[in-house]
């Protein structure tokens, strides 16, 4: 595979959360106000729900894919790092785009925390709590917009 150009913030990107059963996935990019959370995909024996990502891809046309580093909260590996760097490495080869890593600690603890804000005021609901993964790719989005530098390229 050829070496890909760098990937700009002026992009349209899809974000992920990638957990053993679900993978939130969100759209975001600096022209329009952060990220926003879009799907949460299941993901089954054999794998992630490949025909809903690539209907969301076909959809949303991003130029780079940010997918969540998870470490320990003292930067250590942790047993599902494996499984994000294999989703990030499958989703490189499927689609063809640059694919970035960042650091997702403490991604869900916020996603969760705005999840409580947004329900104390009336904007969310109990049910809307299935959507948690989704809040938590925007916030790796968020990150990646506002420390570039900060993601690794998938090797």
């Amino acid at each position: 595979m050829p070496e890909q150009a760098p990937l700009s913030t002026d992009s349209t990107v899809l974000g992920f959360d990638v957990g053993s059963r679900r993978i939130g996935v969100a759209i975001g990019s600096s022209f329009g106000v952060g990220a926003r959370a879009l799907a949460v995909i299941e993901v089954h024996a054999n794998g992630p729900d490949w025909t809903t990502l690539d209907r969301l891809q076909k959809e949303w046309r991003p130029q780079g894919m940010i997918v969540g580093d998870p470490l320990t909260l003292e930067g250590d590996d942790q047993p599902n790092r494996k499984r994000a760097h294999a989703f990030a490495r499958q989703l490189q080869q499927r689609y063809n785009v640059p694919v970035l890593l960042v650091d997702e600690r403490s991604s869900s603890v916020e996603a969760a925390r705005r999840f409580a804000v947004e329900r104390a005021e009336g904007r969310k609901r109990r049910r809307d709590a299935a959507n948690l993964d989704a809040v938590a790719a925007a916030v790796i989005i968020e990150r990646w917009l506002s420390a570039p530098h900060d993601a690794t390229p998938i090797s």
